[in-house]
C-alpha cells in the first residue's frame, strides 16, 4: 500500500470509531457475578438431550462395534 492509501484507511478508521473516552468501569462486577451463580438453579437437561443419549444407547446396543469408535473419539 502506498502511503496515501494507507492515510486513507486511517482516516476512514477514525471517522468510523467514536472515541472511547474513560474506559475504566465505575465498579468491581465480581461481587454481581458471585450473587448470579448463587442465583443459578441445577443444571436442568433438556428434553432433546435426553433423546439424543437414548438413541445414542440404541446405537450402541445393535452396533457393538461402534462402542471402540465412540471411545476413540472421547
Amino acid at each position: 500500500m502506498s502511503e496515501w492509501d494507507e492515510n486513507q484507511v486511517r482516516e476512514a478508521l477514525k471517522s468510523a470509531l467514536e472515541p472511547i473516552g474513560d474506559a475504566d468501569l465505575q465498579r468491581d462486577l465480581w461481587p454481581q457475578m458471585l450473587q448470579r451463580l448463587d442465583r443459578q438453579e441445577a443444571v436442568r437437561v433438556a428434553w432433546f438431550d435426553w433423546i439424543l443419549a437414548a438413541l445414542l444407547g440404541a446405537a450402541c446396543l445393535f452396533y457393538p462395534g461402534m462402542v471402540p469408535a465412540l471411545l476413540y473419539h472421547l
